[in-house]
């Protein structure tokens, strides 16, 4: 009960201090939102140094661009508009009748696998939600927190299982049966063991045939976004404890009203 109104006042608070900031971005906000529900799979037409990118101060520097043939993604594309590459929100720079052009920060190529890519490759494609859109998905941002290692996948019937190991940091945001985005594909957690740090996911025949995943092998690189909602839980109850631990002398006096405070719910529930 006690974990359940943290949670609860966890996860107001964090919707409270974003509020203003979403306000204010309304009518960016289709421009900053995906749903993990992919659209096509692109092919990569190049991935390339480019040496003649201008800057805002009219000089001139690297930066990797990354080219990609689609059809619904470029769709009421439009320069400056954000489309999801393998789960990682990028903003078209050039566009043509059947290709657009995105820059890879290098963020971008140390969070993400992007930098694997090759000409020949396929990608998983999402643009970004209209604020009237139905998500059919989970709130995904585009922001790809790490890359997983796909260790093993087999066979159940139709499904296809695969289990991806996560750095040990990310580990606490992965439940079962919440919400993780592997390439951009919103999918639902499995089976979880934070000892070995592994989770697993599966995938219907009709998702194989959609998104890019069942095409790797064991050992390749997925992209990870872990669930915000998570985090914001996260943050929230950091603070709160933070907060109350400010208010005490001690910590130890902090954890004796703590436990008093969950003997008592224990006595109301019985």
């Amino acid at each position: 009960m006690l974990l359940f109104l943290l949670m609860l006042i966890a996860t107001c608070d964090g919707f409270l201090r974003n509020a203003a900031l979403q306000s204010r971005a309304q009518s960016s906000w289709q421009n900053k939102m995906f749903s993990g529900i992919i659209e096509e799979m692109g092919t990569v037409e190049a991935l390339q140094v480019k040496n003649d990118l201008v800057l805002w101060d009219g000089s001139v520097g690297d930066g990797v661009v990354l080219t990609i043939r689609g059809e619904k993604a470029l769709e009421e594309a439009y320069i400056g508009c954000s489309i999801a590459v393998n789960g990682v929100c990028l903003t078209a720079t050039e566009i043509t009748e059947k290709t657009f052009s995105v820059g890879l920060a290098p963020e971008t190529l140390r969070r993400s696998n992007l930098d694997k890519l090759q000409k020949g490759s396929k990608v998983n494609l999402e643009r970004a939600l209209k604020t009237n859109s139905r998500n059919s998905g989970h709130f995904v941002q585009g922001h790809v927190d790490c890359t997983g290692k796909i260790i093993d996948k087999w066979r159940e019937g139709e499904s296809l299982w695969v289990k991806v190991m996560l750095p040990r940091e990310y580990m606490n945001y992965i439940v079962p049966k919440g919400f993780v985005a592997i390439d951009g594909t919103s999918l639902t957690i499995c089976d979880v063991n934070t000892k070995e740090n592994w989770f697993t996911f599966m995938l219907i025949s009709h998702t194989q045939q959609s998104v890019i995943i069942p095409q790797k092998a064991v050992g390749d690189l997925v992209n990870i976004e872990v669930d915000v909602l998570a985090k914001l839980v996260e943050s929230s109850l950091d603070s709160l404890k933070q907060s109350l631990v400010n208010d005490y002398v001690s910590k130890d006096e902090y954890n004796k009203t703590i436990a008093a405070l969950l003997s008592r719910i224990e006595k109301l529930e019985k």
